[in-house]
């Protein structure tokens, strides 16, 4: 327990062994260590200090985070740091999610490696402005599972923060597994003293996934993180008419396809179809969605972005959906986000850019 780390053997919300509660709390009781975790001398983490100086290069740190896994919360990190970074910022992107790295497919990255250099962990950079730090890159074969208790993540999390040599950076993205639990009271209180920005909640609009980010706003409140705002994703599925399949679906459940017969019917008799943008309702909003929720609990909205084909083809391929026209849909709608966020928290970057 060198430097007041928490022993991999500890159980699950250890508290820590320089907290006043350990070897006394609940979480303590059968543990091997809580006699001397009661017994040892109490004082600050040194490592916290360590924490501080790499963060002391650093402008501005936004965790992203969500209630659910699947709503699309990575997604929206890696686009988010690719808008960052083709505004010129410098920025570095933190997955933190241990058990689901999904960053290193998301920006291109697999079968990468971290290189170590004197000054700490070099990150993996996509582009000279934008790097990249995630346990996926430490992984021997990428099926193979991460099976830890919180005690060890948190241990990785903490060396991610005060190892990584990031250099000077405008922005770090923060990308956090989903829920409320170990490894998100770890990010707040390692980097609480250095000052976070605040957070960006990532949704999808039916009721099922807001009842979880209700709590997830609630966690942010009670550990003192301003709530940036919520994106609503996947907000109704949006696709050129063109771009769809037509079939005809047999009493036997089989499909015959029929695309080619209705685009060329389309283009002799209706031309003008052929630019409509057909959109249909994937999840039912029926309860006002993530825009009522944040009226409902006063936190900002910061907008919809559509489920749009061509987004998550660029997460799987791991680019950059502003970088070519494909993402039509979805980009101009992650767009407007982003200068949102930038307008609202981030007027003197905006000014300097211009």
């Amino acid at each position: 327990m060198e430097n007041g780390e928490i022993p991999e053997n500890a159980n699950e919300h250890c508290p820590g062994p320089q907290s006043e509660s350990a070897g006394k709390s609940d979480a303590c009781q059968g543990c091997p260590n809580q006699e001397v975790c009661a017994t040892a001398p109490k004082g600050p983490d040194p490592d916290l200090v360590a924490i501080a100086e790499r963060m002391a290069t650093v402008k501005h740190k936004i965790l992203v985070l969500s209630g659910k896994g699947g709503v699309g919360k990575s997604t929206f990190s890696a686009q988010l740091s690719f808008a960052l970074a083709a505004k010129d910022f410098q920025v570095g992107l933190l997955d933190i999610d241990i058990c689901g790295p999904s960053i290193p497919k998301m920006l291109g990255l697999e079968g990468q490696d971290i290189h170590q250099s004197n000054l700490g962990w070099s990150p993996v950079y996509v582009e000279s402005n934008l790097g990249v730090m995630s346990i996926g890159f430490m992984l021997p074969n990428p099926d193979e599972a991460v099976i830890w208790r919180g005690p060890r993540k948190n241990g990785l999390i903490k060396q991610f923060l005060k190892d990584v040599y990031w250099g000077e950076l405008d922005f770090l993205v923060v990308d956090a597994p989903p829920g409320t639990s170990d490894e998100h009271i770890s990010i707040v209180q390692f980097l609480q003293a250095t000052g976070i920005d605040g957070a960006i909640i990532v949704t999808t609009p039916q009721q099922v996934s807001l009842i979880d980010v209700r709590k997830e706003v609630s966690f942010c409140k009670k550990v003192g993180v301003p709530v940036l705002g919520v994106v609503e994703n996947m907000s109704g599925l949006c696709q050129h008419l063109k771009d769809f399949r037509f079939l005809r679906m047999t009493e036997n459940g089989e499909h015959t396809d029929l695309t080619e017969k209705v685009i060329e019917y389309m283009k002799e008799k209706a031309p003008e179809m052929l630019d409509l943008i057909a959109a249909s309702e994937i999840f039912d909003s029926s309860g006002g969605g993530a825009a009522k929720m944040c009226t409902e609990m006063g936190v900002p909205f910061l907008g919809k972005v559509p489920l749009d084909p061509q987004l998550c083809k660029a997460a799987e391929e791991g680019k950059s959906c502003f970088s070519e026209q494909k993402c039509s849909i979805s980009a101009p709608a992650l767009k407007s986000i982003v200068e949102k966020l930038m307008a609202k928290y981030w007027c003197k970057e905006m000014s300097v850019e211009q």
